[in-house]
């Protein structure tokens, strides 16, 4: 436990900055599931809106610091490599 008064006070404020950063977290991987998901069914339409919301969350918690950018850009550039292949028609042989 925190022995200064400062400490404890950082010791709550770090509490209310893990609680913020952990919604905005949870809501950005529920909006990756989401796309992946809608990608994999094959409707390429729903799949567009769904990879611009994730990757606007995904922008959203970079900027705000709680993912690393590199990691961010990462994810961001697994979802559109996974959107541009299901968009891509078959080609038959």
């Amino acid at each position: 436990m925190p022995v200064s008064k400062s400490a404890v006070r950082e010791m709550h404020a770090a509490a209310r900055k893990q609680e913020r950063n952990k919604t905005i977290r949870t809501l950005t991987k529920t909006d990756i599931k989401k796309a992946n998901k809608v990608i994999s069914s094959g409707d390429v339409e729903a799949a567009n809106a769904s990879v611009k919301t994730a990757v606007s969350a995904l922008d959203r918690a970079a900027e705000k610091k709680i993912l690393h950018k590199n990691n961010a850009a990462r994810k961001k550039s697994r979802l559109m490599k996974k959107l541009n292949k299901a968009a891509k028609p078959a080609e038959t042989k």
